[in-house]
């Protein structure tokens, strides 16, 4: 018997088997009845079926084997198998096993009812086994990209959620450093809950934003006329203030009028020289330059120190990297997450604008920004 007319003529005792294995599969499994442990699997045994009865080429037999199968109108079974068995609990690693044990059962059934002499059977088993691969690399996939979504919604929450509480208790500190009366050990605590809010209430925003790339919708920003020279100026007061012990020059020619989102281009310059404090060498200064060439803005920031790898200057611009450093700077209390400057990037690219870094022992670390005064 083909192959194919055994699935269909037998699709209840290969879904009993199914639903057997997938009931082991505990906790996920222990409150599901029959029909959702069954889950989409019908529609993946009759897709398979109809699969093995299509005529296919050498070439076409490549390309599934690499994961060019023909693409589906709309979404199939087995994605959408994925997202309920992601939603139910189950782990990949389950999902995965339900797929090993469906190639198991359904070829253990059927070889004692066919012959391997039959001129059928040898190609029927290679395309069985290549339209069940192609449903797990299907189901892998959207599984995957269910586990994104759902961690990206929760970022999202929890960077809005978390703004409120760290609001209040930003503004109570505030109140308390303006009284005069205080004792000193109260305001020196009274300081310390003050930076540290500050710095939670940046990671939080860095979530959001982080979140906002991820979801596709990028980072927005309003570009009104306004001076970068003092956007860029203010940054560097607040940096100097918030590092006493580290050097920061600031250099530039003038004003420098043109078309920015004022709030994210404080952004990219908090995140910029806080890199160049956080990876530079503490006895060397800092310095942050502004100039204009024809219609760009052109902004370094400039520190030496140990170069950046190689390795990790290709990717520097992505989440979650971290440039070079000590471990305290890379993972102790003062450490973000990594966002820094993916999310100063993405702020450029709003701008219309490019980012790139070079790093060697003798010029130290540049980061250089160029952004259009004026939306092309």
């Amino acid at each position: 018997m083909r192959l194919a007319d055994f699935i269909e003529q037998n699709l209840e005792s290969i879904l009993q088997a199914w639903e057997d294995f997938a009931r082991t599969l505990a906790p996920a499994s222990d409150n599901m009845d029959a029909e959702a442990l069954r889950d989409h699997a019908e529609q993946m045994l009759r897709t398979i079926a109809a699969d093995l009865r299509t005529d296919q080429t050498r070439q076409q037999r490549i390309a599934k084997s690499h994961g060019a199968a023909p693409a589906t109108e709309g979404e199939s079974a087995a994605e959408t198998h994925a997202i309920i068995r992601q939603s139910s609990g189950f782990t990949v690693d389950q999902m995965v096993s339900e797929y090993r044990a469906l190639r198991t059962s359904v070829l253990m059934l059927w070889m004692p009812r066919t012959s391997l002499a039959d001129e059928h059977a040898i190609g029927d088993i290679m395309r069985f086994n290549e339209a069940v691969d192609q449903a797990l690399a299907e189901s892998v996939v959207s599984y995957s990209a269910a586990v994104d979504a759902a961690r990206n919604i929760f970022l999202g929450i929890l960077g809005h959620d978390l703004r409120s509480p760290l609001g209040a208790i930003l503004l109570s500190s505030e109140v308390l450093l303006r009284a005069v009366d205080l004792p000193a050990r109260t305001t020196k605590i009274a300081s310390r809950i003050y930076t540290s809010v500050k710095r939670a209430t940046k990671i939080a925003g860095d979530l959001l934003d982080f979140t906002r790339t991820q979801l596709g919708t990028g980072i927005p920003v309003q570009r009104v006329k306004g001076d970068l020279v003092k956007i860029c100026e203010g940054m560097v007061e607040e940096a100097r203030a918030y590092h006493p012990d580290s050097q920061i020059i600031f250099e530039t020619t003038g004003t420098l009028r043109g078309q920015f989102d004022q709030a994210r281009m404080e952004q990219v310059f908090t995140n910029l020289i806080g890199n160049a404090v956080q990876h530079g060498d503490s006895n060397t200064p800092i310095t942050v330059s502004l100039e204009t060439q024809g219609n760009m803005a052109i902004i370094t920031v400039n520190n030496q120190g140990q170069p950046i790898e190689q390795a990790v200057l290709a990717n520097i611009f992505d989440p979650m990297v971290r440039g070079v450093g000590n471990d305290d700077a890379k993972y102790g209390a003062g450490a973000g997450l990594g966002l820094g400057l993916y999310i100063a990037s993405a702020i450029v690219s709003a701008h219309q604008g490019t980012i790139g870094v070079r790093s060697d022992a003798t010029s130290g670390t540049t980061f250089s920004v160029r952004i259009p005064l004026e939306p092309l």
